[in-house]
């Protein structure tokens, strides 16, 4: 089944250590939380929260990123690791997800897809537009 949804991303919590080799150099650890911007609710009911703890290896803004996400929905929560690039000048990310564990309703999903996120209008917020496929 094909899925689309978007989500409004906040920082809860990030931590930073510059690595020192070249100048704008850091390693991060990020954590977020999000609520529904654009979704329709599936076989698991009603959005509940979604939580994601991202790593971050980036240069003057830009780099690779990888975390895992956790959404709870009504009746099972699914389990998600992701990984993309960020765009220094656009400061926009692409990657890629894929499920990999359920629970509920969601035991034994099966998924994959792509990502984009985009700043937010205010401070530490994000905008995460994600599409992809999944079965049960």
């Amino acid at each position: 089944m094909l899925r689309k949804a978007s989500y409004k991303l906040r920082i809860t919590r990030r931590e930073a250590l510059y690595v020192h080799d070249e100048p704008d150099h850091a390693l991060m650890l990020v954590e977020l939380e999000g609520e529904p911007i654009e979704y329709t609710p599936g076989v698991a009911g009603e959005f509940v929260s979604r939580r994601c703890v991202n790593f971050h290896d980036r240069t003057k803004g830009a780099g690779s990123m990888q975390g895992y996400a956790i959404t709870n929905f009504q009746y099972g929560s699914v389990y998600s690791r992701f990984k993309g690039d960020r765009d220094g000048k656009s400061k926009t990310t692409n990657g890629t997800w894929e499920t990999y564990k359920g629970t509920g309703k969601l035991s034994g999903i099966k998924g994959n897809g792509d990502f984009k996120v985009t700043a937010g209008k205010a401070k530490n917020e994000f905008i995460l537009n994600m599409e992809g496929k999944y079965e049960l």
